[in-house]
């Protein structure tokens, strides 16, 4: 086993046993993406900690814990229709292509989404579909969606989101203020939706219609 590897591996055993996830098959996907591809060259060495990194555009690649701890906490099942609003460097992307035939990503940001396409598909996934645009209106053409999962922090639950899940579907999203959130849980629920606060986080703003104005 290769120093990266064994780096990659450590770091996730790490994030379980402090985290106390029991989710064994999201453990052996996330010991497969290599997150140092996802961030500059230059910050490669820090890719196995646990810690948020800065990409391009002023955005960020989310901290490994959070990332598990919302994978998680979406609870995809094996043939699910995903969208994935804030593709960003791709990270979440990557893992979130496991679970699924048909991936739905959606960046604001031109240049990010056309790096994390090139990156995912030379690691050899096809089963993703891109749109540049407006991430706080999802992407309605393709809905309804079993899971929706947002990685920024939105001022509330756009309702845009909200209608695009399908019924018994789940939506994860930051809301609150421009620097700090509570990570909620939607359920698409008989009659309406049930809301769980699953805890503090931190996530860039979400710009858009119906998230933050510029």
């Amino acid at each position: 086993m290769d120093a990266v590897t064994t780096a990659r591996r450590m770091m996730v055993e790490a994030v379980w046993k402090r985290q106390g996830l029991r989710n064994e098959e999201l453990q052996a996907v996330m010991e497969t993406v290599p997150r140092h591809l996802f961030v500059d060259s230059a910050l490669a060495a820090k890719a196995y900690q646990d810690i948020s990194l800065p990409i391009a555009a002023e955005q960020t690649i989310s901290q490994p814990s959070m990332v598990a701890i919302m994978t998680n906490a979406l609870a995809p099942r094996k043939g699910d229709k995903i969208l994935e609003i804030g593709t960003g460097s791709g990270y979440q992307t990557a893992i979130l292509a496991h679970y699924t035939p048909r991936l739905y990503t959606v960046e604001r940001i031109a240049a990010l989404s056309k790096r994390a396409q090139g990156l995912l598909e030379q690691l050899g996934f096809r089963n993703i579909i891109y749109k540049t645009g407006d991430g706080s209106l999802g992407w309605e053409s393709w809905a309804p969606y079993d899971r929706i999962i947002v990685t920024a922090g939105a001022p509330v639950v756009p309702d845009k989101l909200k209608l695009q899940l399908a019924e018994g579907g789940r939506l994860l999203i930051p809301t609150g203020g421009r620097e700090s959130q509570n990570l909620l849980c939607v359920d698409r629920v008989a009659g309406g939706f049930r809301e769980d606060d699953l805890g503090e986080c931190r996530f860039v703003p979400l710009l858009g219609k119906e998230g933050w104005e510029k």
